[in-house]
């Protein structure tokens, strides 16, 4: 349950909708856009403002370049001053490989968006598209028939009574302490065996900068150029190294970890205004939940996470939302098994891969074998991305709803309060 409740700033427009979509951030608002594209009603909610910014490194591999590219989201990002990433470097010790990235129509290179520039351009998109999305709106449960299948969600506004909204089927894209996910009780299919923090700052940045990533036994960094020419400069450490070094100040014990790393890179970094603030993440081990069950969905880090030493996050979001969003219109359980499949297949690879590198158990004689290892888990996935049809466009009707996911009859009704029965079902939804 929501503890602190945000006023309702306006109340949705229909009382069902084909999907809702709890959290408007990568995952949500490509699904949001997947979904309303093919013709369906969608509503998605988030708690916080249109276009804030959010915990975030920004490097975006080849997976999620694709992605946006088949979406028509890359020129956008671009004219938008996003800089284009035309080679990465990795620094093993005091040896430097530099590999230029091969550029092509739908693969120009790489960026890395700040997020208040990503995430509104995906909402705006979405919105466009047709689904309808609210922010600055907390959703405080999801209530479900006497069988347990989710229906829907109750928002929760302060000083008014809570407003149920039903649902065929209820998305949770709302990250790493999901309220969905807890609702319905998801299940943890495996657990990651590592952690590592991560501590960043912004610094001016040269234009044509490339990408940069750092190691030395123990400890790494990256340094990523993004929008408003600045790099967002990261230490990376192991957890455990985290709160020993860091518990009495990050910005003293960041800078030690890049001296470390790179003079030059620390020098870099000193170029950030005095009162620049820091954002850190002590890290939590990756896991794989389990990604759907009766009238529900989990998607982005709600789902699947892994450490964001690979800068995974984002393409497993936008690779996870298509997927999905093609079985929700597909509506059947066999497709709904096809994508949990295909998920768990390539998740456990990146997570395998990841925490190869996460784990900072690795001498520099063999990280480099690490890292080809995880970018042939990327040239696999960019592959299969680039053979999958994008959902397919479909005119809405009561008679083409999935019927894995349809609604009660009252549909049409206007939102209405929510009842006072305190308890819960076996979904953890209150019925």
């Amino acid at each position: 349950m929501v503890s602190n409740l945000i006023s309702l700033m306006a109340p949705p427009k229909r009382g069902h909708y084909d999907a809702i979509i709890v959290g408007a951030r990568c995952a949500g608002a490509a699904t949001a856009m997947l979904l309303a594209s093919a013709g369906l009603k969608v509503l998605a909610i988030d708690r916080k403002p249109y276009g804030s910014d959010t915990l975030s490194t920004h490097a975006l591999m080849r997976p999620a370049i694709l992605q946006l590219w088949r979406w028509g989201l890359l020129e956008p990002l671009l004219k938008a001053g996003t800089p284009l990433i035309e080679t990465t470097t990795f620094h093993y010790g005091d040896e430097a490989i530099t590999i230029p990235l091969a550029a092509g129509p739908d693969l120009p290179g790489l960026i890395a968006p700040r997020r208040t520039v990503l995430d509104r351009i995906l909402v705006d998109a979405a919105r466009k598209a047709g689904a309808e999305i609210l922010h600055e709106v907390a959703v405080g449960d999801l209530f479900a028939d006497t069988r347990g299948r989710v229906r829907g969600i109750e928002i929760r506004a302060a000083g008014r009574a809570a407003v149920r909204v039903s649902a065929d089927i209820v998305v949770g894209a709302d990250g790493i302490g999901s309220l969905v996910a807890k609702c319905v009780d998801a299940q943890t299919l495996r657990r990651g065996a590592v952690s590592a923090a991560h501590v960043y700052g912004y610094a001016p940045v040269e234009p044509g900068a490339g990408y940069h990533w750092y190691f030395r036994d123990g400890i790494a960094g990256s340094f990523i150029p993004t929008n408003d020419g600045l790099a967002c400069i990261v230490a990376s450490v192991p957890t455990g190294l985290f709160d020993r070094r860091f518990r009495l100040g990050h910005a003293r014990a960041r800078m030690d970890v890049l001296e470390a790393l790179s003079p030059a890179l620390a020098a870099q970094a000193a170029r950030a205004p005095k009162d620049a603030r820091l954002q850190a993440f002590r890290g939590v081990p990756g896991y794989i939940r389990q990604p759907h069950g009766p009238g529900w969905a989990l998607v982005g880090d709600a789902g699947f996470f892994r450490d964001p030493i690979t800068s995974h996050g984002i393409s497993d979001a936008l690779r996870d939302a298509e997927s999905l969003a093609r079985a929700i219109l597909d509506g059947s359980d066999a497709a709904f098994s096809v994508w949990q499949q295909q998920r768990d297949m390539i998740a456990n690879q990146i997570l395998d891969t990841t925490d190869a590198i996460a784990g900072f158990d690795w001498t520099l004689d063999d990280l480099g074998e690490r890292h080809r290892r995880f970018s042939a888990v990327l040239k696999a996935e960019v592959q299969a991305l680039a053979g999958q049809p994008l959902p397919i466009r479909r005119t809405p009707s009561a008679a083409s709803r999935p019927t894995a996911h349809r609604a009660p009859a009252n549909q049409d009704e206007p939102p209405a309060s929510a009842g006072s029965n305190p308890n819960r079902n076996r979904t953890g939804a209150r019925p």
